[in-house]
Parts: C-alpha cells; sequence; structure tokens
C-alpha cells in the first residue's frame, strides 16, 4: 500500500522545494518540507515569485535569481516569502529562500540551472497550489499557466538531477480561472496511462505536517492581511472539515466557492510526463520576458482549431 513517490523519496538526500506559480505556492510544499526534515533530509527552498525583487539587501546570484533570509527587508507591498522565511526562523529552521523572477522560460531555466550546480539536489519537487499545472494547452480555460510552465519547462530540461516531481495541493480552486476539472480528470487519467502518475494521497487535519503548514500561513496572513492566499485559505479550510460557499477572507466575497474535501489532497506525478503532454511547452523554451511567454501561450491557444470544451464531473 505504499506509495511510488513516497518510495522514489527514501533515497532522496539533498531537496530543492519550489513554488512553481508564483505568489504563496511554496507554502503548498509545507507539509512535505515537515516531512522531508523529519526525515533526515536536506531541504533547500525556492519559488517563482511576485515580489519585486530589488531588495536592497537581498544577494543577488544572476538575474532574476536572489537569495533572501529572515534578515531580508522584502518588498513592502507585497512579500509572502520574506515573511515565511522569519517563520522558519523562528521555529529554529533553516531560513534561505532562493526566489525567481517572474519573467520568461529561458531566463527561469537559466537560474535553475544555475542553482542546482551550486545546491547539488539529487531531488527537486515542483509544487503547485492547484492543477492547473497539469493543462495540456488544447483545453477551453487554461487557468493561470505562465508562471508554472515556465517553472516546469525550466526543470524538466534539468540535467544531473535523479528525480523530479510535480505535486499539487487544491484541486478544485481553479475553477475560479475557468478551469473544467473533468477535463484535469481526464488529464490525469492519461498520465496515469502513460506511468506519469506517483500517487495521491490526504492532507489530515489532526497531523503535525498540517499544523506546521497552518501555522506558517496564520503567521505570514497576520502580517499581509490585505493580501491572504486565497488558494492556502481554501486548502486550510476544507481540510478542517468546511463545505461549500465558506469564505476564509474577504478576498472571495462576491464569488461562489465550493470548499470540500478533494481540495486537501496531494496528485504527485514525474515532471517528464507532464511535461511530455503538454503541447506548447517547446514553443516557450525560448521566451525572454514575461510578455513573451504570455503571448506566445495566448498565440498558440488562439491557434487551435477546436478546443476541448468544458466537462462537467457527474454527481
Amino acid at each position: 500500500m505504499n506509495l511510488p513517490f513516497f518510495e522514489e523519496l527514501q533515497s532522496a538526500r539533498t531537496v530543492l522545494l519550489a513554488g512553481a506559480g508564483g505568489g504563496y505556492d511554496l507554502f503548498t510544499g509545507l507539509p512535505l518540507l515537515a516531512a522531508l526534515r523529519r526525515a533526515g533530509k536536506t531541504v533547500h527552498l525556492a519559488n517563482l515569485t511576485f515580489s519585486d525583487l530589488r531588495y536592497e539587501d537581498a544577494e543577488t546570484l544572476r538575474p532574476g535569481l536572489v537569495r533572501i533570509s529572515d534578515q531580508s527587508h522584502g518588498s513592502a507591498a507585497y512579500c509572502p516569502e520574506v515573511h515565511l522565511a522569519r517563520w522558519l526562523a523562528d521555529q529554529g529552521q533553516t531560513a534561505t529562500i532562493y526566489l525567481f523572477e517572474r519573467t520568461g522560460a529561458k531566463s527561469v531555466a537559466e537560474s535553475y540551472r544555475l542553482l542546482v550546480e551550486q545546491l547539488q539536489p539529487d531531488t527537486v519537487i515542483l509544487v503547485d497550489g492547484g492543477t492547473d499545472s497539469l493543462m495540456r494547452g488544447d483545453e477551453s480555460g487554461l487557468g493561470t499557466p505562465q508562471e508554472d510552465m515556465a517553472s516546469l519547462a525550466a526543470v524538466n530540461q534539468l540535467s544531473g538531477v535523479e528525480r523530479r516531481f510535480l505535486v499539487c495541493l487544491g484541486f478544485g480552486i481553479d475553477a475560479f480561472h475557468g478551469v473544467s476539472h473533468g477535463l484535469v480528470l481526464e488529464n490525469m487519467a492519461q498520465l496515469i496511462a502513460d506511468n506519469g502518475f506517483l500517487g495521491a494521497w490526504s492532507l489530515l487535519h489532526s497531523s503535525p505536517e498540517f499544523a506546521f503548514y497552518r501555522a506558517a500561513c496564520d503567521y505570514v496572513h497576520a502580517r499581509m492581511p490585505h493580501h491572504p492566499s486565497i488558494v492556502n485559505s481554501s486548502i486550510i479550510d476544507a481540510t478542517t472539515g468546511w463545505f461549500g460557499d465558506h469564505h476564509a477572507t474577504q478576498r472571495t466575497e462576491g464569488s461562489s466557492l465550493f470548499i470540500n474535501p478533494l481540495m486537501s489532497l496531494y496528485w504527485a506525478f514525474h515532471v517528464e510526463a507532464v511535461a511530455r503532454r503538454n503541447l506548447y511547452l517547446p514553443l516557450i523554451l525560448h521566451t525572454n520576458s514575461y510578455l513573451d511567454l504570455a503571448l506566445t501561450i495566448e498565440r498558440f491557444h488562439l491557434s487551435l482549431p477546436k478546443l476541448r470544451t468544458w466537462k462537467p464531473i457527474p454527481c
């Protein structure tokens, strides 16, 4: 009854745990961070960031890649990562976080290569808050794929890393951005058939990993009251037993939510299997700017003669 994801992780020694889609995505990996460090693994943290990288006290490793710590100032407007670093330091944990600038896939890939050269991880785990990273590109709604796809393309190109995973938490959340979760399930089925699926498991309310994750989110939300994470708030609500149109933050007022137990499920995949099924990933490899990345995806989507239309989940 062991999951392939955890079986493959047993031999990992040094892990790079990275948020794929920007913003608070790294936070969805915090339960994994707690479990991996307790198992004696060395874990480094990174995130494709929405924050302004012009920190006066951050160490720039290359253009588009900086290293922050609990001593960094961070952007006054928005920087959940620096608050996370301070919380980790308060817990007596390593508080260094590497930030990738939100830019084209080529620059993100170059930053990943440099970071892997320096840290020498044998395992990279991309974490996605939501499941829009699993969209192939021919669906009627792609969600917000730009950051996810830049990260996926970068990690898929890495050489010398034994294990590369994509882990999604928050099934159903992307409906807010027009994603059909019927199509997500269809894509998952294709990944199962392709031997790219490594199992799913629940984040449990009573677990120490969830307590660690929730405490970190509560700490950062208290320091960024105007920018709480909708994704992580929804996952926490689902894990604690809320259901239906429940709103944990004023940011979602006026919309209809469907908080449910599926949001607390982790889904794990091999990066190369997800990348192989994406229809436009080769087109974005040489994009230099975020605008170039976004326009390349948009042009591809508009060029398709037929899109896979919304597929409801029968119930």
